[in-house]
């Protein structure tokens, strides 16, 4: 069993830990604010924001797996046709 003294060490610790936490939660909180704020500043200039959206999760993905998906819908498409 642990003493005083390492449960108060302990302790401290994870009261660091939480707070570090609770502070990433908040600066989170303040860049997801700050996204939309962008977005809306966007729409306003007449952008669209969906279409936006979808690039910024384009440019996240590797190159390989877009070209393959794309070509896979424009089989789909073609195979309703859509396309």
């Amino acid at each position: 069993m642990q003493d005083d003294n390492s449960y108060g060490i302990a302790a401290g610790e994870l009261r660091q830990f939480i707070e570090q936490y609770e502070q990433l939660e908040a600066e989170k909180k303040d860049v997801t604010e700050q996204q939309k704020e962008l977005m809306a500043e966007a729409k306003a200039r007449g952008y669209d924001t969906k279409v936006m959206r979808k690039v910024i999760a384009l440019r996240k993905r590797d190159k390989d797996d877009i070209a393959e998906e794309e070509a896979i819908l424009e089989m789909y498409k073609a195979a309703l046709g859509m396309g």
